[in-house]
């Protein structure tokens, strides 16, 4: 199994030190996380608590993901990189295609475009771009950023882009993998049709055999199935090896270090980081290598 080290909430000062540690000691990449903007007042419900709140507030840090995941390309040679998640939809999809085409160029194919549809309708309404469609927006997105990936002049005539023949050079060499979150059944169903991995956003250890085995029916009833596929799966009980092997057995791919907020507040050292991702390195990640 793999693992990822999740960047969610860290002091941008530390990302670059961070990605690099997470090199060493063997993890699969790290992700960061994303908001545009936070507004003061967010009147959306949080879809992954309880009680509809978010924890999280408009003074926690999200740097912007193109330029941070370029400063630690930068500094590394093997780990990967990716988004839980980019709010898709709420972006232009030309910047975006040439943002992550230019990537996973520089990164020489570490990039992976982790992105989502967006709960949080309030940002959308300061955006000006419309919450309701944004699940239709995300598909046609993917189709013409993969046509822009592919290099060469493309058109596309759709619900949402309409334009001519157009390029953006240069173009990547591979087409950039698209990880997609969601955990609703419509959810499931673009993963299956459209994705080529699937980011959980925390799921039970019970819960997860039912996502694999329901992710790979809809992958073979889209004609799919054959095709690589990862599931990132963050779970939200502690981390256990025994567990992580009986998952790994049913077909989960990767697990993921929590964000160190969960462990260490939200302002923490990066000494005191690097303690908590070499406990996790020496209970999971070296027991799989073994």
């Amino acid at each position: 199994m793999k693992f990822w080290q999740m960047l969610s909430w860290v002091e941008v000062d530390q990302l670059v030190p961070l990605a690099q540690f997470a090199e060493e000691l063997g993890f699969e990449g790290v992700m960061n996380s994303d908001h545009a903007i936070y507004p003061e007042e967010v009147k959306a419900v949080y879809p992954y608590a309880p009680n509809g709140k978010a924890l999280m507030s408009p003074d926690w840090p999200y740097p912007d993901c193109w330029v941070t995941i370029a400063a630690m390309a930068a500094v590394t040679r093997r780990i990967k990189f990716s988004t839980s998640v980019y709010v898709l939809p709420l972006r232009n999809v030309f910047e975006v295609a040439k943002a992550t085409g230019t990537l996973a160029i520089m990164s020489d194919n570490r990039f992976i475009l982790g992105a989502g549809l967006g709960w949080m309708k309030d940002e959308f309404d300061i955006y000006e771009v419309p919450f309701e469609t944004r699940a239709r927006r995300t598909d046609e997105m993917i189709a013409v950023m993969r046509k822009l990936w592919a290099g060469g002049m493309v058109e596309h005539h759709g619900e949402f882009y309409d334009f001519p023949r157009v390029q953006i050079a240069p173009e990547p060499d591979k087409t950039v993998p698209v990880f997609l979150g969601g955990a609703s059944p419509a959810a499931f169903r673009r993963v299956a049709r459209l994705g080529d991995g699937w980011i959980g956003a925390g799921n039970t250890p019970d819960e997860v055999p039912g996502v694999l085995a329901e992710l790979q029916r809809l992958r073979e009833e889209a004609g799919r199935a054959h095709l690589p596929f990862e599931t990132v799966i963050g779970l939200n009980t502690p981390p256990d090896l025994d567990t992580f092997k009986r998952l790994h057995d049913l077909g989960m791919t990767a697990g993921v270090s929590f964000p160190f907020y969960f462990s260490l507040g939200l302002r923490s050292s990066l000494d005191e980081k690097k303690r908590v991702m070499e406990q996790f390195a020496r209970d999971f990640i070296r027991p799989f290598e073994a």
